[in-house]
């Protein structure tokens, strides 16, 4: 009996379809294997962290890592390797930083403080006044001008019962992005925040403050949450007097680079980027915290390269410079995409530290976005299952307003916050088999971001 010709043609699509979709999975799984048994990530992340080490936006380091990261992708083959140049803030953070309690109900103490990115320094003469504890942005903007003349200590926790540890960050980084603006207007002399992470313990962790225009600038630092808690009882108890001595500063600006490496496309001119940030706090070495997003990037591509693939588009792995305290490397990426008419399909960045992946984050079209979704099944044998959350990276955010389709690796986000901006976030709290299979993760997203231009 003859097949009429519709039933054929939609056998014969059904059977075109499950190739398909067969050949994704053997490829994906064929990356995860390579990185997994042939990895490089581990290794050159170890040698980011131990021969060039923290590397803050105009350090020796940061020029260190940008050079390393140039070199590396050169060996690797890839077909062009470049710097991008662009103007980085330049904070130092000088001598260490002094917090004395000088008067409370259990005498005088040394706290162990970091003062925050891009905060101005007190100089030798420091700062001795009363302390004040405001709980929360809130209670400090109802305090107003009874904060006059003091030092204010922000209290504000990143609620330990939130299971996502991001949220719980963002409920809580407002005190350290505004705290000093907002407390010096109303005439406090500096500013002592709780660090903000949801983790107890004695580590005080940084980060990047942003002054407001046209008010006063003073200095700030954070505490652990342990001596945050300490402090938080002593002024319970009584008057609590302190001395605060910082000596950063910020000077000229200076130049610097984003790193780009790139396999080129056979069919299209459209462009891939995947990354993260080269760019790391002066404290520990910037492991998790980009360390690991960077090199992962550079995997990715390798992983693609050695496994024989041709991609159809431009891909391109990026060190984007300057995350932490200004996002000027990111700015820079998309002004000059723009300028030369470079179209980024997508662009994907791993900005959430080394760990297990369970997934990714998407942020552009919806119907991109359910494409996306659908990869869900090629994930699933490694592992990989929330496709749903929104989200993407700081760095490719602004390649937004140009239509590109922002992805974002998606680890498990338990112990992140344990180490962000702290002399922690080393190479020894990243564990190797979680940063083979986030390098395997992206590669594979790559490939099929790329074999199907997110389309149905």
């Amino acid at each position: 009996m003859k097949i009429p010709n519709l039933l054929q043609l939609i056998i014969l699509c059904f059977i075109s379809l499950r190739l398909t979709g067969q050949d994704h999975q053997d490829k994906v799984n064929q990356l995860f294997k390579k990185a997994l048994s042939d990895g490089h990530v581990y290794s050159n992340l170890e040698v980011l962290c131990k021969e060039v080490g923290n590397r803050l936006s105009g350090s020796p380091g940061a020029a260190a890592a940008v050079e390393y990261t140039r070199a590396l992708m050169s060996d690797y083959g890839f077909d062009s390797v470049w710097l991008q140049p662009v103007m980085v803030p330049n904070w130092k953070r000088g001598k260490k930083e002094i917090l004395r309690i000088n008067q409370s109900v259990m005498g005088s103490m040394e706290l162990n403080s970091l003062a925050l990115g891009n905060a101005i320094g007190t100089g030798a003469d420091g700062v001795a006044a009363e302390v004040i504890l405001a709980r929360d942005m809130d209670h400090l903007e109802e305090l107003g001008k009874k904060v006059e003349g003091k030092i204010v200590f922000i209290n504000g926790k990143a609620d330990p019962t939130m299971y996502r540890t991001f949220r719980a960050y963002g409920g809580a980084v407002m005190q350290r992005a505004y705290g000093a603006s907002e407390a010096a207007k109303y005439g406090a002399r500096a500013v002592i925040i709780r660090s903000i992470t949801q983790s107890q313990d004695d580590i005080p962790h940084t980060g990047s403050l942003r002054y407001k225009a046209n008010m006063p600038r003073i200095t700030a630092v954070a505490i652990s949450t342990n001596d945050a808690d300490m402090l938080s009882s002593l002024l319970s108890k009584g008057k609590v007097s302190a001395y605060v001595e910082t000596h950063c500063e910020m000077k000229p600006d200076v130049l610097s680079y984003n790193v780009i490496g790139q396999i080129n496309g056979q069919e299209s001119d459209d462009y891939i980027a995947v990354g993260g940030h080269l760019d790391s706090w002066d404290v520990g070495e910037g492991a998790h915290d980009d360390g690991t997003g960077c090199m992962q990037g550079i995997e990715a591509l390798r992983l693609l390269k050695e496994t024989g693939y041709k991609p159809k588009r431009n891909l391109r792995a990026v060190m984007w410079m300057n995350e932490e305290n200004g996002l000027a490397g990111g700015r820079e990426y998309a002004r000059v995409a723009e300028s030369l008419g470079e179209k980024h399909l997508a662009a994907m960045e791993s900005d959430r530290g080394g760990f297990l992946p369970i997934g990714f984050t998407s942020t552009g079209d919806e119907s991109k976005q359910q494409v996306l979704q659908s990869f869900r099944e090629y994930f699933l044998p490694w592992g990989m299952h929330d496709f749903e959350k929104p989200g993407g990276g700081a760095d490719i955010g602004p390649l937004a307003q140009q239509g590109t389709f922002l992805v974002g690796l998606l680890p498990d986000g338990q112990r992140y916050f344990r180490y962000h901006h702290t002399p922690a976030d080393v190479f020894e709290a990243v564990d190797r088999r979680e940063l083979e299979m986030g390098a395997a993760a992206m590669a594979s997203m790559m490939y099929l971001i790329d074999q199907t231009g997110l389309e149905e």
